[in-house]
């Protein structure tokens, strides 16, 4: 899927679709098929079936196509719908497989879910198609209001003043206003897909895959991550306006339906980290997936391998490449079979759970981060963590690690975000450097092997029964710390206590050297008068003259 040199400043970085600037006066082109499941409710169908009968976009250029999941009676077609409008039907219950069953039969360049409760304003899919002529690795979300008014029998021609009052999507619209309208570098913007009036690229679909119909809730936004690593960009439209006919499930039953939700989805999203919070347990998709070479000899590989598997990501899966279904084992003389490592490689690895041996590079594409690594370069226990932090932290693409330079050459080592690397080769030109356009569309970055931890000497493995004895002495001395400190500030409490009577006595002693001063000054006036008194008492006395 490839939409040829892109013209400068057109390249979306992370979510920032403004750059695409969509044209209001834009000449149709592509096809889209509205892929709508129904279950019963005839008469809320003939009403999103009239809605799109009035659609501005051309009719040529839609097709409808309604899943009938099993309803009884079963569903019919109404007199006023779309020109191109047939019925098929999905015995098998489940939002899910009726949704696959339509997406089937579409054929449109652009598939726009719509559920069969949901009412288009006149210009929404035009609004959503728009986009989608803007740029081919799009999915595109209206905005849903949800009313209490009594579905009429017929299609007012003012949607507005028979459904309103109603309340927006809310959880949606706060999720678009705190996010810029998602262009201000969002963590998943995937939760944006939603089924009720979504529209999606169709190669973006195959190659994402259908919706997983194991999942009993949560399929809309477990199928917006996967389009979110096969490169697509989220768009909000507020043109794309709808009426929803009544509340959805979930906002009669939130916390019921998020309790069965996330029972599935933690295994199939990575990017919710806070389902997964078990230290040590394997999920269906990994947070990380490494590939390693397995030809490279059996020590090196190890060392690699092992690290890996020890480190504080536990998220965390390897991928060994090798020739491993060639392998046939020297029974006789084993020391000199020549593909010993290999054999040593294999025999080692083949039943740890959270390493894979396979001859080709067939990482699942729902895995978010992909490090590829040579064999013999040990990262830290917390190298992986730390480079993903970086990458998270950043929005980086990729994340080089310089792990070697000589006039040979680099040796370096490579942490790829899948979703970036699959939205370069979307929009890279024929010719053009992959890496470039992850710089483009996402970042690029190098660092040291020795900042982040790399070696090449392989040092003994913290186990798990080590590392808890680690957090009991670290826990105890830090108890130890924390009861030394409570003494030291007793300590100071009753020195701030003596000090404080060292204080009011210096008070006090200040008051009776002030008195004692004053009295003493008393005294040195009254000394100083007796002695003028007596001075001159004894002048008087010297010039009165003597009798004879």
């Amino acid at each position: 899927m490839r939409t040829g040199r892109h013209p400068a400043g057109s390249v979306v970085r992370g979510n920032d679709y403004r750059v695409l600037e969509p044209q209001a006066g834009f000449t149709p082109e592509l096809k889209v098929s509205v892929v709508i499941p129904a279950y019963g409710g005839q008469d809320k169908l003939d009403l999103v079936l009239a809605g799109l009968a009035r659609q501005t976009y051309p009719s040529g250029l839609t097709e409808v196509i309604v899943v009938d999941n099993g309803s009884s009676p079963p569903l019919r077609l109404p007199d006023l719908r779309p020109e191109d409008t047939r019925l098929i039907v999905c015995p098998q219950p489940g939002r899910a497989n009726a949704r696959n069953a339509g997406l089937a039969e579409a054929t449109g360049e652009v598939i726009h879910w719509l559920d069969s409760d949901v009412v288009l304003t006149p210009g929404a899919v035009e609004a959503h198609m728009r986009w989608h002529h803007a740029a081919p690795y799009l999915v595109v979300t209206g905005y849903i209001r949800f009313t209490d008014a009594e579905p009429p029998g017929e299609l007012p021609d003012d949607l507005e003043a028979h459904f309103e009052p109603a309340e927006p999507h809310a959880w949606i619209v706060d999720l678009v206003e705190r996010t810029d309208g998602l262009t201000d570098n969002p963590q998943r913007p995937f939760s944006l897909h939603v089924g009720g009036a979504t529209s999606v690229n169709a190669r973006l679909i195959e190659a994402a895959g259908p919706m997983d119909d194991e999942l009993i809730l949560g399929q809309d936004t477990e199928m917006g991550y996967r389009l979110a690593q096969a490169g697509a960009v989220f768009v909000p439209e507020p043109a794309a306006r709808a009426y929803h006919l009544g509340p959805t499930m979930r906002m009669r039953d939130k916390a019921p339906i998020d309790r069965v939700s996330h029972a599935f989805v933690a295994d199939r999203i990575p990017a919710y980290r806070w389902l997964r919070g078990h230290p040590g347990r394997r999920w269906k998709v990994p947070y990380v997936t490494a590939v390693v070479d397995g030809t490279a000899g059996y020590d090196e590989v190890r060392a690699t391998v092992d690290a890996l598997l020890a480190g504080t990501v536990p998220d965390v899966s390897v991928l060994i490449l090798g020739p491993w279904d060639t392998l046939t084992r020297d029974r006789r003389a084993p020391l000199k079979d020549p593909d010993l490592d290999l054999v040593l490689v294999q025999g080692h690895y083949q039943h740890e759970s959270r390493v894979r041996l396979s001859a080709q590079e067939d990482v699942d594409p729902a895995v978010p981060y992909l490090l590829r690594l040579p064999a013999g370069w040990i990262p830290g226990e917390d190298t992986l963590a730390r480079l993903l932090d970086l990458a998270r932290d950043e929005g980086l693409g990729l994340v080089n690690v310089l792990l070697h330079e000589s006039s040979q050459g680099v040796v370096a080592a490579r942490l790829e975000r899948v979703s970036a690397l699959a939205r370069a080769r979307i929009v890279a030109a024929p010719g053009e450097d992959v890496d470039d356009v992850v710089d483009a569309v996402s970042g690029v970055s190098w660092v040291e092997a020795e900042t982040y931890g790399f070696t090449t000497e392989a040092a003994p493995l913290l186990g798990r029964r080590g590392a808890y004895r680690a957090r009991m002495e670290a826990q105890a001395e830090a108890a130890r710390l924390a009861k030394e400190a409570e003494r030291l500030r007793e300590q100071v409490a009753k020195w701030k206590e003596e000090a404080g009577r060292w204080r009011k006595s210096a008070v006090e002693y200040r008051r009776e050297i002030g008195t004692l001063r004053r009295q003493l000054s008393a005294a040195n006036r009254a000394q100083q008068s007796l002695r003028a008194v007596l001075s001159s008492t004894m002048k008087r006395a010297l010039r009165k003259p003597l009798r004879g």
